[in-house]
């Protein structure tokens, strides 16, 4: 894994109360020097939207413990898939997540450049990331948890180092 987090442009949709009708979104471009310059941050990865362990674990726990780490000095937690704003949006409705920031990796290039992209072409999913959990200062790498069994077209799902809770427990020892 690298030590920075790379250089990207992130498409995004973003919620602007000035546009009428039924759609009050519009594309918004973000960078990653925008998402972590002089931020300590958390992002958490994981292969897909609306997958079971993303849904009933992953995103759901960092959601939950968002106050323990802001007593940590975190000033944002982001949550990275490859998949479209679209996806992203809709998920993020169905979690109810008020507190985690859907970052879309549409195109999968954050996810490609972290080293992160595998083959799931064996599950029906393409090109997805591996799941991960990684804390940042300023865009440096300070801590990464990454699950074992790191390969394409693995045949499990791990979810045992990149959970909120071992996250937590880094940040607290810290």
């Amino acid at each position: 894994m690298i030590n920075k987090a790379p250089e990207v442009i992130f498409k995004t949709r973003v919620r602007n109360d000035n546009l009428e009708g039924d759609n009050p979104f519009e594309w918004k471009d973000l960078s990653t020097h925008e998402l972590f310059a002089g931020k300590n941050v958390v992002l958490f990865s994981l292969p897909g939207a609306f997958t079971p362990t993303c849904s009933t674990s992953h995103l759901p726990r960092f959601e939950e413990l968002y106050d323990d780490f802001k007593a940590q000095g975190v000033d944002a937690i982001i949550c990275v898939s490859v998949n479209d704003a679209f996806v992203m949006y809709q998920w993020g409705k169905s979690q109810n997540a008020k507190n985690v920031f859907l970052l879309p990796d549409g195109n999968g290039e954050f996810t490609r450049k972290m080293g992160m992209l595998v083959d799931k072409s064996n599950l029906g999913f393409g090109m997805r990331s591996w799941r991960y959990s990684m804390y940042l200062e300023n865009g440096e790498i300070k801590k990464a948890f990454v699950e074992s069994d790191y390969s394409d077209n693995c045949p499990t799902d791990p979810f045992e180092v990149s959970d909120a809770d071992t996250m937590l427990n880094y940040l607290k020892a810290k």
